[in-house]
């Protein structure tokens, strides 16, 4: 039972019972018994305020997902409304719901070309798992059971289930306890231009990447391989925006050798770019199948969906042999998360929000990028809402400072006293603000992490972990 003091909550009693009950995502434990948690009480707009009442800006969005913003009340009254006149409904078989039918045709109308057909799940990692078992059904069906393997690439991210982690590969992602996957998964390398080899231009690297490709389809056999999987920008990999043509080629390629293409837009979709979807109307390119997430409910319910193309439909539900789809999950078209998901896609709509992502997104990159003078930062990168700073000890060399600096931790906890939140990865800080954020939120998210940098930079200096910079030559100084 959650306990009130006065209008606050007992911020100590909770803070105990998540420490001592709570296995959260990615704990890393040494920090985690020292420190515990920051106990998010409630939210609205943009802003988290935490159990002792302390408000942030969520320059995270949640996890990549508050897309319309904390605190929407027609979300709360879609889901209640929902959960009275019927709060669950099995989707198995021959059995559906009316909110289920109506979002996957809106799906069907706002996904690119004939991506009509919609398998619903309760994440993005079921989801990928879906598009993933999909591809092997499809082949099966069109008479070329061969086709297993899944072309990935490193330090990408498609989920936490045990198939997603396996397809993903993020540095920092894979711990020796594990085990992994890999009889049919493979990874080829990231478009990561600001890592590409020294002296080769974009192009000369996009032909690089995609002679790769082209070469462990040979390695493989193009009738082994069942799909490419990529996210349009890699998410939690460093938010890595490939290099022009890059998804165009590779989607050519996959095409001309029967190979499906798989965008996983968890992240990118329902507007963080300032469109439904990425792969079409930011990289010109239209997949045979579309991952969803986050976005998708704006994180107010979970709930994952793989969209694909009436030509894959065909293929797999052809007649003859007493074929079963074998696939799906308890919770799938679950009522009150297609409900909520409805109400989403109208906010969006009705409010323009896609546009006033561009507009505040191109805002945003813009002031983002001036942080490029800094001399912590290598690299300010990503798309509109989507966003990240790297961090360098040389900008020459493009060194990352010792890990046990932990920089970007340092920079991120001073802005979380400064009331701002943004999510440390390493050498990185990644923001994925509400698509609500207003050009002055933008101003004081970036105003705020240029202060929290310049102060770490200083201390760094100060307690010679950085060499102090020779200062200028002044004439008539001493």
């Amino acid at each position: 039972m959650l306990k009130r003091v006065g209008n606050r909550f007992n911020a100590q009693e909770l803070w105990q019972k998540d420490h001592d009950h709570f296995l959260h995502p990615w704990t890393h434990f040494d920090s985690f018994k020292k420190e515990g948690s920051l106990i998010i009480a409630e939210a609205e707009g943009c802003y988290i305020t935490d159990v002792n009442g302390k408000r942030y800006l969520d320059g995270l969005g949640g996890m990549w997902c508050v897309n319309v913003g904390y605190g929407r009340n027609e979300m709360a009254e879609a889901m209640a409304e929902q959960a009275r006149l019927l709060p669950y409904a099995n989707a198995f078989v021959d059995m559906s719901n009316a909110p289920a039918a109506e979002l996957a045709a809106k799906l069907a109308e706002i996904a690119p070309g004939n991506l009509n057909r919609v398998a619903f799940s309760t994440s993005g990692s079921c989801a990928n798992d879906t598009a993933i078992r999909l591809a092997h059904f499809y082949h099966a069906r069109r008479g070329e059971p061969t086709r297993k393997n899944i072309i990935s690439r490193h330090n990408s991210y498609h989920g936490s289930t045990y198939l997603a982690m396996s397809v993903g590969n993020r540095v920092g992602d894979r711990t020796p306890e594990f085990h992994y996957i890999t009889d049919f998964i493979h990874h080829l390398s990231a478009p990561y231009p600001y890592r590409r080899p020294e002296g080769m231009s974009e192009d000369r690297f996009t032909d690089h990447l995609v002679d790769e490709f082209k070469a462990k389809i040979r390695e493989l056999g193009a009738e082994n391989i069942a799909a490419f999987i990529a996210e349009p920008i890699q998410g939690s990999g460093g938010v890595v925006v490939p290099p022009r043509d890059y998804l165009r080629r590779m989607a050519e390629v996959a095409k001309e050798n029967g190979i499906l293409f798989i965008a996983d837009e968890v992240v990118t979709g329902f507007g963080r770019l300032g469109h439904w979807f990425a792969s079409q109307d930011v990289f010109g390119v239209e997949p045979d199948m579309i991952v969803s997430a986050k976005g998708l409910t704006s994180g107010y319910l979970p709930l994952g969906a793989t969209i694909f193309s009436d030509d894959i439909y065909e293929a797999i539900s052809q007649p003859g042999h007493d074929v079963w789809f074998a696939h799906g999950f308890t919770y799938s078209g679950h009522p009150v998360c297609c409900a909520v998901a409805n109400k989403n896609i109208e906010i969006i709509e009705r409010e323009g929000l896609l546009d006033h992502a561009r507009q505040v997104g191109d805002h945003f990159e813009t002031r983002l990028r001036e942080l490029s003078d800094l001399r912590l930062v290598g690299d300010v990168r990503g798309k509109r809402l989507m966003m990240c700073v790297e961090y360098v000890a040389d900008k020459q060399t493009k060194a990352h400072l010792p890990e046990e600096i932990n920089i970007s931790k340092r920079i991120s906890s001073l802005c979380g006293e400064r009331g701002l939140l943004v999510r440390p990865l390493g050498h990185l800080d990644v923001m994925s603000p509400p698509l609500t954020l207003s050009l002055k939120q933008a101003d004081f998210l970036v105003d705020t992490l240029r202060g929290a940098i310049e102060e770490v930079t200083r201390d760094l200096v100060k307690g010679g972990l950085l060499p102090a910079l020779p200062r200028p030559f002044q004439r008539g100084g001493n």
